[in-house]
C-alpha cells in the first residue's frame, strides 16, 4: 500500500505519539502518510505486527515504524511502541485519509416515490431505486444502482454501496454499511418434498432484523427466515462471501469471516469469531466468546470461551494433536497389522 494521503496534512512524530498516546521518539520528523514497510518513504509511518516482517523492516525506507511494546529487536528508523500496533496504525490511516465530504442530494435518475421517508442530509446515487414506503434515516448514503424493496428501514448515517440489495420489510439499524453486492433479505433456502418427492418451496415470509454499527462486506447474504426474523446484533461485521441463513441469530460484536456458511437457524453469541470457510450445520449454538479456526466443519455446539478448530470440529488442542497423527495413520496401520500378524503366530505356536 503505497501512501496517497494529501501531502498537506503534515503532522510531527512528537505530536503524532501524543495523539495515539504513546511513548515519542526523542526526533525531530514530519509525517505525511502511512504505508506498507516495502512501498514506505522517509515521510511514512509503517507498522510491524508479524515476525515475518522484520527482514524486510531492515531495507524499509520508512521515516518510522509501530512496533509492540515489548519488541525487542532493531530498525533503522526511529520506533513508536504501541500495545497495539495494528490498531494503532488504522487510527493513523483514518487521520492521514479523512472521509471526503458528501452532498446530500437526490440523483435526477434516482427512482424515490412519494410514499417515502426520506431523512435530512440524505444523499441517493444515480440509477438507485426504491420501493413503497421505504424510510431512510439521516445522513444515510445511498449509491448508484442500490436497490431497497418495499417497507424496508434504514438508520441513520447508514452507507449502502451499489449493486447492494436490501429486501422488502428488512430493517437495519444505525451506521450499518452494506459493500458492493451485500443482500440482505433474500429469500432462505426452503424446500420440502411433496408426495412425489418434488421439491415444493417453503414461502420465505419473515424479515431480517440488524442492528447498528454491522459491516455486511461484498457478495455477502443474509437470508430471510421463513417466519419471525434473521438477526443480526450491534457492531457484528461480516466478511466477504459469507452466508447467514434463514432464521439464523447473530449477536453483538461478532466476526464471521470469509466464505463462512452458517446453515439455517444456527445461534452465534456475543464476540463470537469464525475464521475462513467455517461451516456449521444447522441448529448449532456458538456461545459467548467461543472461536473456530479456519476451514472447520461444525457439527456440535461450541461451549463459551472455548477455540475450536477441524472437521469435525473439536477443541483446537485435539484439533492440532489430530492433525499431527494425520500423516502418520498409514504407517500405524501397518504397524497394527504387522503386530496383530506376529500375535496371531505367537497364539498359533502355543497351540
Amino acid at each position: 500500500m503505497q501512501s496517497n494521503a494529501d501531502t498537506s496534512t503534515s503532522i510531527t512524530l512528537r505530536a503524532l505519539a501524543e495523539r495515539l498516546e504513546i511513548e515519542a521518539p526523542d526526533v525531530d520528523l514530519e509525517i505525511t502518510g502511512v504505508a506498507t514497510i516495502e512501498d514506505a518513504g522517509p515521510a511514512d509511518v509503517t507498522f510491524l505486527a508479524n515476525d515475518a516482517y522484520v527482514q524486510a523492516l531492515q531495507t524499509s525506507k520508512a521515516g518510522a515504524v509501530l512496533v509492540e511494546t515489548d519488541y525487542e529487536g532493531d530498525a533503522p528508523m526511529p520506533m513508536l511502541r504501541a500495545q497495539r500496533p495494528r490498531l494503532a496504525f488504522a487510527r493513523l490511516i483514518e487521520m492521514f485519509h479523512p472521509p471526503k465530504p458528501r452532498t446530500a442530494s437526490v440523483h435526477p435518475t434516482a427512482i424515490v416515490p412519494e410514499s417515502c421517508t426520506i431523512g435530512n442530509e440524505v444523499a441517493i446515487g444515480a440509477y438507485a431505486v426504491l420501493g413503497e414506503n421505504v424510510r431512510v434515516g439521516d445522513r444515510s448514503t445511498i449509491h448508484s444502482h442500490v436497490v431497497i424493496y418495499n417497507d424496508a428501514v434504514l438508520g441513520a448515517e447508514c452507507e449502502i454501496h451499489s449493486h447492494a440489495v436490501v429486501r422488502e420489510h428488512v430493517v437495519v439499524g444505525d451506521r450499518v454499511v452494506l459493500q458492493n453486492g451485500a443482500i440482505v433479505g433474500a429469500d432462505g433456502f426452503g424446500f420440502e418434498p411433496d408426495e412425489k418427492g418434488d421439491f415444493m418451496k417453503v414461502p420465505q415470509v419473515g424479515t431480517v432484523r440488524m442492528g447498528s454499527d454491522v459491516e455486511i462486506q461484498a457478495n455477502a447474504c443474509v437470508d430471510r427466515s421463513a417466519v419471525g426474523a434473521t438477526l443480526v446484533g450491534n457492531g457484528t461485521k461480516v466478511d466477504n462471501l459469507a452466508q447467514v441463513a434463514h432464521g439464523c441469530t447473530v449477536g453483538d460484536h461478532s466476526i464471521i469471516c470469509g466464505q463462512v456458511g452458517l446453515a439455517g437457524s444456527t445461534y452465534v453469541g456475543n464476540r463470537v469469531m469464525l475464521g475462513g470457510q467455517v461451516g456449521s450445520a444447522g441448529h448449532i449454538r456458538f456461545e459467548d466468546g467461543s472461536s473456530v479456526a479456519a476451514q472447520s466443519g461444525v457439527m456440535q455446539d461450541c461451549e463459551a470461551g472455548q477455540t475450536y478448530g477441524g472437521t469435525p470440529a473439536m477443541p483446537l488442542k485435539d484439533a492440532l494433536r489430530s492433525a499431527l497423527y494425520l500423516p502418520k495413520l498409514p504407517e500405524m496401520a501397518r504397524d497394527i497389522k504387522k503386530n496383530k500378524r506376529a500375535i496371531q503366530k505367537l497364539l498359533a505356536s502355543d497351540d
